[in-house]
């Protein structure tokens, strides 16, 4: 008996592993899939602008990865004793302009050499709704709580989008000839813009997902996480309380057709050799003292340093923070 409709996924002629380093922007999607990529330690660098959903603001962070310097003072704004940029989330906002600048700048530079370095960007968009700054007429990523009267909103067609990722795609694929690209849609759904205004958004961004790979059919490759849990996980007992987003078993699963398809076997034994070593550090023993406690510490740092020394190459950069 059939209980879901499996969504097939045809394999690619890549994968990545644990010695690729990864650039992954845009929606939620990245967050989740980049966030279980730094787990297993690898070399992932995720949304440095913050999370971003449409894909013009998720444009326009590329380009400025690829031609600019880094920030300046001048393109940031102020609102209510607040500074911003109209390029990230609030997440890099303050009420010292020149710790919202160093913020911005920090996490800009370390991305631009991640770019630099990457074989694969993964980038996921959540809705072709977008907000525009009336006096410029810009698509902002995030309106930082400023009066809607300031904005205008629309939603893209897949024109508009499809044309403006063909004319500067191949600048950045000329520029990193290793680099492949994987487009994806966020199954999230946007329900401020009801049911029927959802459905026209995410199909807009689908289409222009085709054209795209269509167009530079060797180096963008779609991966398909909208159809999944559209498809495959129906039951909302795949959802937050919210109804809307995904929650942790479906995250899992997503996870699951990700790296199934696009994880080197090599990798996958590498994910399952730092499982145990992993369970240990996210552990929250009651109390952090005495023999128990003890002895976890033994054990943790013996596993860290054998598989160090088996595989040297980890971001274990990453490891190091958390502990």
């Amino acid at each position: 008996m059939k209980l879901l409709t499996k969504v097939s996924l045809h394999e690619y002629p890549f994968r990545f592993g644990h010695r690729d380093p990864l650039l992954l922007v845009g929606s939620c999607f990245t967050e989740h899939m980049g966030g279980l990529l730094e787990r297993y330690l690898f070399r992932a660098h995720v949304n440095p602008f913050g999370v971003a959903y449409n894909p013009v603001s998720v444009l326009r962070q590329l380009k400025a990865l690829q031609d600019k310097v880094q920030y300046n003072a001048e393109e940031l704004g102020q609102h209510d004793g607040t500074w911003y940029s109209f390029d990230h989330d609030t997440w890099f906002s303050s009420p010292d302009r020149d710790l919202c600048l160093e913020k911005i700048n920090t996490a800009f530079l370390e991305a631009k050499q991640a770019l630099a370095r990457s074989d694969v960007l993964v980038i996921s968009w959540g809705t072709a709704w977008v907000y525009r700054e009336r006096e410029t007429g810009s698509v902002v990523c995030n309106c930082h709580k400023i009066p809607a009267a300031r904005f205008t909103r629309s939603r893209l067609t897949p024109e508009e989008i499809a044309g403006a990722y063909e004319d500067f795609l191949p600048t950045l694929l000329e520029a990193h000839p290793g680099l492949k690209v994987i487009l994806t849609v966020s199954p999230v759904r946007h329900w401020k813009d009801g049911a029927h205004g959802n459905q026209l958004s995410k199909a807009t961004l689908l289409l222009a997902t085709e054209r795209i790979t269509e167009t530079l059919p060797d180096r963008v490759f779609y991966f398909p996480s909208y159809e999944i849990v559209m498809d495959e996980l129906r039951d909302y007992r795949f959802y937050a309380d919210d109804m809307l987003h995904m929650n942790s078993l479906a995250i899992r699963y997503l996870w699951d057709q990700f790296r199934q398809v696009l994880i080197a076997e090599e990798s996958l034994q590498i994910m399952a050799d730092l499982e145990p070593l992993l369970k240990i550090m996210e552990h929250r023993p009651r109390e952090k003292e005495g023999p128990v406690f003890r002895d976890l510490e033994k054990k943790r740092k013996s596993m860290v340093e054998t598989l160090k020394q088996k595989y040297p190459y980890l971001y274990w950069n990453i490891l190091d923070r958390s502990s």
